[in-house]
Order: C-alpha cells, then sequence, then structure tokens
C-alpha cells in the first residue's frame, strides 16, 4: 500500500479475543525501577565522581600525571567547592591539592612534597558500590620510593554519605601495610602526614574571611597548632552564583578524627593561609608489619553555616558509634564482581 493510499479498516485483520486478553498492559522495568540516591561513577581521564540525588559532591583523581591521588573537588551545601588546588600564594606547595593522603618521611624517603621522585599509584579499585544511604569506593594504592620499588600498600575506602538540610559527609578509611614479603614500614616523625586538606581561598583565615577552631574550643592557627583535638573545623564566606546573582554564603569543613584510631585524638598541622592536616606523626614515628597493619578512619563534613560547636558534636558521636569496612571476596550468590566492600557488621560476641 502506498503513501496516498486509503485506509479501508475492513483489510484490517480482527484479533481473537482470546488473543487479546494477553496484550493487556503490564508494569515495565521503568515503572518499578528506583535510582540509588547515593552513586560512585567512573569518568574519563582516570576520575571517579560521587554525587547524591544526581548532584556531583567530589571527584577521585588517580591519573599518573600527578605525583598521587586526591579528591577535588570537594563541595559545599551551595554546590561551590571548598577546597582548591594549590597554595594561593606560594607555588612550592601546589602538592597541596585539595585532600590528599601523604607522608614526609616514610622509610626515610619524601612521599609529601612535588620535590622528589617518590610516587603514590592506584593499581586498581576493588569496588564501586551505589546505596540509598551511601556511596563507596574501595581502591588499592602502591607507594613507590625513587627507585621504582614499592614500599608499602594503602587500600582507601571513601563513602559519600547525605546529610541533613543538604549537608553531606566524606567517611575515609585507609589501610597502610607492607608490601608481601616486606617485614616492616616505618612512617618517621614528622608535621606531614597523613590527611591533610587545602581549603579554598575565602576560607582561609589569612587570605580570606575564615576561621579555624577545633573541638576544645581553641580558635586561631597559634591556638591550635601542635594541639591534640578531636576535630578541626575551617568555616568562611564561600561565593555563590555568577553575574547580579553573586552573593556570599557560609559554610566549612569539619575534619574529625575516629575514637578508635591509634593517637586519638590526634595532634594537628595547621595554617592560617588554609591547610589543616591530621598529623599522625607530629611527635613519634610508627612501624608498621605485616601482623598489624594501621588502620585509620576520618570524616569530612561539608556544612552550610558558621562552625556549630553542638552540631560537630552529634557528628562526631554518630561517627564514632558507626562500624568500619572490610573488603573481602564475593560470595556464590554475588555474581558479576571480583570483590565486595561492606560494613563490619557488629555483634554482642565483637565478632
Amino acid at each position: 500500500m502506498g503513501c496516498n493510499s486509503v485506509r479501508n479498516e475492513n483489510m484490517i485483520p480482527r484479533m481473537p479475543l482470546a488473543l487479546a486478553v494477553f496484550l493487556v498492559p503490564t508494569c515495565s522495568a521503568q515503572d518499578t525501577f528506583q535510582p540509588d540516591r547515593c552513586e560512585v561513577v567512573p569518568q574519563a581521564g582516570h576520575q571517579v565522581s560521587f554525587s547524591i540525588d544526581g548532584n556531583e559532591k567530589l571527584r577521585w583523581h588517580f591519573s599518573d600525571q600527578y605525583p598521587r591521588p586526591f579528591f577535588y573537588p570537594f563541595n559545599g551545601p551551595s554546590g561551590v567547592s571548598l577546597t582548591r588546588m594549590g597554595h594561593p600564594g606560594a607555588q612550592n606547595h601546589d602538592h597541596h591539592r585539595s585532600v590528599w593522603f601523604a607522608h614526609h618521611n616514610l622509610n626515610g624517603v619524601d612521599f609529601w612534597s612535588d620535590n622528589t621522585k617518590a610516587r603514590v599509584r592506584q593499581k586498581h579499585w576493588y569496588r564501586y558500590r551505589d546505596g540509598r544511604e551511601e556511596a563507596v569506593m574501595a581502591s588499592l594504592l602502591g607507594w613507590f620510593d625513587e627507585d621504582g620499588i614499592e614500599v608499602m600498600e594503602q587500600d582507601v575506602i571513601a563513602a559519600l554519605r547525605p546529610m541533613d538540610e543538604g549537608e553531606h559527609a566524606l567517611e575515609l578509611q585507609i589501610t597502610m601495610r607492607p608490601l608481601q614479603g616486606t617485614q616492616t614500614v616505618t612512617l618517621d616523625k614528622t608535621n606531614f602526614g597523613l590527611l591533610a586538606v587545602r581549603v579554598s581561598k575565602t576560607l582561609s583565615e589569612y587570605f580570606g574571611g575564615g576561621r579555624l577552631s577545633n573541638s576544645e574550643a581553641a580558635v586561631g592557627e597559634s591556638d591550635s597548632f601542635g594541639r591534640r583535638a578531636r576535630w578541626m573545623d575551617y568555616s568562611g564566606p564561600v561565593v555563590v552564583g555568577v553575574g547580579e546573582a553573586r552573593h556570599v554564603v557560609q559554610e566549612g569543613i569539619t575534619c574529625f578524627d575516629h575514637p578508635q584510631n591509634p593517637r586519638y585524638p590526634t595532634y594537628w598541622h595547621v595554617r592560617e593561609d588554609g591547610w589543616m592536616g591530621a598529623s599522625f606523626g607530629m611527635h613519634e614515628g610508627w612501624t608498621i608489619n605485616q601482623q598489624n597493619p594501621l588502620v585509620l578512619r576520618y570524616l569530612l563534613h561539608a556544612h552550610s553555616g558558621d562552625y556549630d560547636r553542638a552540631k560537630a558534636e552529634r557528628v562526631h558521636e554518630v561517627f564514632s558509634l558507626r562500624p568500619g569496612f572490610r573488603i573481602r571476596r564475593p560470595n556464590v550468590d554475588e555474581r558479576h564482581r571480583q570483590y565486595e566492600v561492606e560494613r563490619i557488621a557488629c555483634s554482642n560476641t565483637g565478632k
């Protein structure tokens, strides 16, 4: 029949009534599918995006073009990054890449600055897991000395969790152990390591309008540097929007130490120029062996408004009670994966 032919209803085959019963519309996969609220999605260029309700909150970068992996951006509730790449006034601090793990003196090797051939490389990822309450990434890093010899492995587990009022938190768990066949690895005494955060220029006390505060009611660099605290906060103005719609809101980052961490509460290395670091080895080194890997847990809370001590206390309490993670091989019924990452179940037996 051509395009201009007249349609004749008598030419349309009549469908038997019995057959028509089976063509009643049913629910499709589109009708029943429920998207995960929290997602972790690998991107081109050796990056991994973390989002909540479709809004990106942070990215993990592990390209070999950088000496070590890092998270950037780390967006606040407004959608503007609360961290930055590098120092606002000193190019010799370009190793300050937003949120990162490093150590200035590991087995006598500088894994902190960019003035070294030592490198931290992601060897592979274990698992990307989406969910309603959190999106979780688990990856394996290798620490290679200046001769390219691997001396330590590091598991990194990062969980993005939504919070009330549009806030969110990044929970981090790192496990450091000597390379198989090596008995020990030593984290020597240093102010620099293991977790560090370079905040945005506007949050800085010196370059912006921000303020440093800690859990022990200390304010500013002079009262906070080298002191022990359960958490450290950097809060200040954040510029949102463009053109005539540009305006300022108050936001900040609170970095929490976990009570199960060795040397809790940790010492802090902080600066008015916009930097805070959990200084695990500030006064003493630490030797890791095969039987006792070093496990550390931290939480970065992206909050709206000024620093609120009472809110920080509540976040710290919840974080303290939340179980950590483990990485394992999948069970028989867990198909299409090589590894699984999950919270460690709590029980009365302590197992």
